[in-house]
């Protein structure tokens, strides 16, 4: 599973960026990869869900979450082994994206017309906004036995912590006094602020935050699950 994510992820991202015509680097006239860091979180939604959607569901399923409360490990053990080695896959499918940094680097009129610290910022807020999701996925694995179920629960609640809230502050008629705090509680200002190269502590807390949550609510969930 972790192959195939990865090979997806780099495939629809390789043929976005270099060889359809309608967003092909190439084919833009400037050194950037402003539609990829744009691209790149749509994929997530879908692909890390699908990573995480086997993580507990399978284990309820089978009755092996049973085998493993008999071990010498913590309930929060087993929560961060299986969240890290999801962040980790989702982290070791960003990293080959370099070469696309690298090759617009050197495409650029002069060599390293580019903006590098939107770039580095970009990169930051994918890898947090990756993270999130893994969280986001770990506990909808935790809420169902069944892993379709997870995986189309975890895509939902991605996309509407993501870009819901975006939507709703548009609403004016019934959002017009909330329209900002709408939109800071959800992650796409956040990763848009990150994406401008503007490294603020407030949104690195916000993901980390939203982060650690989701795994609060993984633990509950277990434990609930298991019978306290």
């Amino acid at each position: 599973m972790g192959y195939l994510v990865m090979g997806v992820f780099l495939l629809i991202t390789g043929l976005f960026l270099w060889v359809f015509p309608d967003t092909s680097i190439l084919n833009y006239g400037a050194a950037s990869l402003e539609s990829f860091f744009f691209l790149a979180p749509l994929i997530f939604t879908f692909l890390i869900p699908a990573i995480t959607m086997r993580s507990f569901a399978e284990e309820f399923n089978t009755g092996t979450i049973e085998w493993l409360s008999t071990r010498p490990v913590t309930d929060w053990q087993v929560i961060l082994g299986k969240y890290f080695a999801c962040v980790f896959l989702v982290l070791f499918s960003i990293l080959p994206t370099l070469l696309y940094f690298y090759s617009v680097y050197q495409l650029g009129a002069p060599i390293g017309n580019i903006d590098t610290g939107a770039t580095w910022g970009s990169y930051i807020g994918l890898g947090l906004l990756g993270s999130a999701f893994a969280a986001i996925g770990i506990f909808c694995s935790a809420l169902s036995n069944n892993q379709i179920v997870a995986f189309l629960l975890a895509v939902f609640l991605c996309f509407f912590s993501y870009s819901a809230f975006d939507y709703l502050s548009r609403m004016n008629i019934f959002f017009a006094k909330f329209d900002y705090i709408l939109e800071q509680i959800g992650m796409n200002a956040h990763y848009l602020f990150l994406s401008r190269g503007a490294i603020d502590s407030r949104d690195i807390l916000y993901f980390i935050t939203f982060i650690i949550i989701f795994l609060l609510l993984t633990k509950m969930v277990i434990e609930i699950r298991k019978g306290g």
